[in-house]
C-alpha cells in the first residue's frame, strides 16, 4: 500500500479524559485543512454528545473497520479515521486494510450540544487504550465531545503518550473516488428494525483466516424482515464476502432501524437466469442511531477493494479546463450537500462543465455521497485533482492514445489502436461501449471501462464541444 510521504503528526493521543467537569472524549487533530487555509491541528467541536453510548459503539465499528483486513486476514497497520466538520454535523470516515469496505458514521447536530460545529477536513487520533476506553461508557453519564486540541493539559486513564505520526496512503484516496460512485448507483431496496437485523448478522458466517471473506449471501426483502438465501433470485439482495458486515453487529442495540441499499433489481422472472448468473453486486447498511447514522459499504467482492473499481474513469473523460476545477473546488466549503444548480448560478459555468469540475474533484478524494440524503458532500483531501491521470494507469493510456491520433470513429462503430493491435469499440443506444480487448472480456465492463473505451469517449466528448 503506497502513501504519500506527507504525515499527520498529533500534539496529544487522543483519550478519554478526566477533567473536573465530568468525562471528556478528546479527539485529537492533525493536517486539517479549513476555510482559512491548512491548520496544523484545527479545532472543529466542542461541546456533548447527547448518546454517548451509541456514539462510543459506531466510533469503534468505524476504528476496527480501520483496524481489519478481510480478504486474507492478517496482521495491518492501523490506519486513523478522517474527520470532515461540514458545519451542522460530523463525518468520520474510514476504509479497510485491504480497501473493501468504507464506514462512515454522520454525527448530526440533533446529537451535538455545544459550540457551532467547523468547517474543515483532519485525521484523528484513534488509538488501542481509546479503544478501550470507548467500550467502557455507558448510557448514563454525559460526555463530553471535543475535536481538536485544547490548551490545557489534561489527565488520561493511561497517562502521557508520545507524538504519533500517520500517513494517509494512496489507496485510500483511490478508494474514496469509487466509493462515492458505486454509492451512487445504490437504492433503498429494504428497512427493517434492528432486532431484525441483528438476527440476520448472527445467522452469517464468521470472519476466519481459512474463510478469507469469500462468503457470498443473498437476502430477500420480506416485509420487515430479510429471508437469508444462499442462491441469488429475483429481488434478492446480494451480501458479497458477508462476513465484512459483522462490524455493524455492535451498533445495533442502539439502533431503531437498518436499511439497505443495493444496485436496482434486474426485471425477470427466469428463476434459471438467475442461477445461471450469479453476480455478485456492491451493497450498503446503514444503522439508525439517535441523531447518528452508522454506513457501511461493501465491494462487489470481497477480493476487490474500492481502489481498483475504475467506476470514477469515465466521468474523467469530460477533461474540464484546470481553470474550472479550481473555481468550484473554492466554492464548495464543506457544504453538507452539493446544490449543482447553486455551483453553476455561483460559478458562472454551465451545470454540464460543474458535473466535470466535481468528477475531476472527485478522483483526488474531495467529494463523497450520502446514500440517506442522496447527494454529495466535500471533504478535503491534502491531494492535487489536476494529478488523476498519474494515479489511474487506463486514464494515461487513452490520453495516450487520442494523442496519438489512434481513436477513428465511424458511426457506431470505432477502431482503437494501430495495425494488428487495433481493438473495436462497439457504442449501443449512443453512449453504452464495448471493446474486444482481454480487459473488456474478462471484466465485462464490472471494473470500470478499458482504455480503448475511454480514448473514445473522449474523442466524442470533444467532437460534441467543438460542434456547440
Amino acid at each position: 500500500m503506497s502513501s504519500r510521504t506527507h504525515s499527520y503528526g498529533y500534539m496529544h493521543p487522543s483519550a478519554v479524559r478526566v477533567t473536573p467537569a465530568g468525562r471528556s472524549l478528546a479527539l485529537e487533530t492533525s493536517g486539517g485543512a479549513t476555510p482559512d487555509g491548512e491548520a496544523a491541528n484545527p479545532r472543529f467541536f466542542d461541546g456533548f454528545l447527547t448518546a454517548p453510548a451509541a456514539a462510543a459503539a459506531a466510533l469503534l465499528a468505524v476504528a476496527d473497520v480501520a483496524a481489519s483486513r478481510y480478504y486474507r486476514p492478517r496482521p495491518s497497520a492501523f490506519l486513523d479515521p478522517v474527520v470532515t466538520a461540514g458545519g451542522d454535523r460530523l463525518r468520520l470516515e474510514s476504509f479497510s486494510a485491504c480497501c473493501g469496505v468504507h464506514a462512515r458514521l454522520d454525527v448530526l447536530a440533533s446529537s451535538l450540544d455545544g459550540d457551532d460545529v467547523g468547517h474543515g477536513t483532519t485525521n484523528v487520533d484513534i488509538n488501542t487504550p481509546l479503544r478501550l476506553a470507548l467500550a467502557r461508557i455507558g448510557c448514563l453519564d454525559p460526555l463530553h465531545l471535543r475535536v481538536g486540541p485544547d490548551g490545557l493539559e489534561a489527565t488520561t486513564f493511561d497517562g502521557r503518550f508520545v507524538e504519533k505520526k500517520v500517513p494517509l496512503p494512496e489507496r485510500w484516496l483511490r478508494g474514496f473516488a469509487e466509493a462515492q460512485v458505486v454509492a451512487a448507483g445504490l437504492v433503498p431496496r429494504a428497512e427493517i428494525p434492528a432486532a431484525e437485523a441483528a438476527a440476520v448478522l448472527r445467522s452469517l458466517p464468521r470472519l476466519t483466516q481459512r474463510s478469507g471473506a469469500h462468503t457470498t449471501r443473498w437476502v430477500v426483502p420480506s416485509g420487515r424482515t430479510l429471508r437469508p438465501a444462499t442462491r441469488p433470485s429475483p429481488g434478492a439482495v446480494c451480501l458479497p464476502g458477508c462476513e465484512r458486515l459483522l462490524s455493524l453487529q455492535q451498533v445495533l442495540r442502539h439502533a431503531s432501524t437498518v436499511r439497505v441499499y443495493a444496485p436496482e433489481p434486474e426485471r425477470s422472472h427466469d428463476e434459471s437466469r438467475w442461477a445461471q448468473r450469479e453476480r455478485t453486486a456492491a451493497v450498503a447498511w446503514e444503522a439508525a442511531l439517535p441523531g447518528m447514522r452508522l454506513t457501511l459499504l461493501l465491494s462487489p467482492h470481497a477480493s476487490r477493494g474500492f481502489s481498483g473499481e475504475g467506476g470514477v474513469l469515465d466521468d474523467l473523460t469530460m477533461q474540464p479546463a484546470a481553470r474550472e476545477t479550481d473555481r468550484v473546488a473554492e466554492l464548495l466549503a464543506w457544504e453538507p450537500k452539493i446544490d449543482v444548480g447553486d455551483l453553476s448560478a455561483q460559478s458562472g459555468l454551465t451545470p454540464g462543465r460543474v458535473r466535470a469540475a466535481l468528477a475531476m474533484l472527485s478522483a483526488s478524494g474531495q467529494i463523497g455521497y450520502d446514500l440517506a440524503e442522496m447527494a454529495y458532500y466535500h471533504r478535503h483531501l491534502p491531494y492535487d485533482a489536476g494529478a488523476a491521470e498519474t494515479r489511474n494507469p487506463r486514464l494515461r493510456g487513452a490520453k495516450a492514445l487520442v494523442a496519438a491520433g489512434a481513436v477513428r470513429i465511424d458511426g457506431a462503430l470505432a477502431w482503437v489502436g494501430e495495425g494488428e493491435h487495433a481493438y473495436l469499440v462497439r457504442i449501443e443506444d449512443g453512449e453504452r461501449m464495448s471493446c474486444t480487448c482481454l480487459w473488456w472480456a474478462k471484466y465485462r465492463g464490472g471494473r470500470g471501462p478499458c482504455k480503448h473505451v475511454l480514448a473514445t469517449r473522449m474523442v466524442r466528448n470533444t467532437k460534441k464541444e467543438s460542434a456547440r
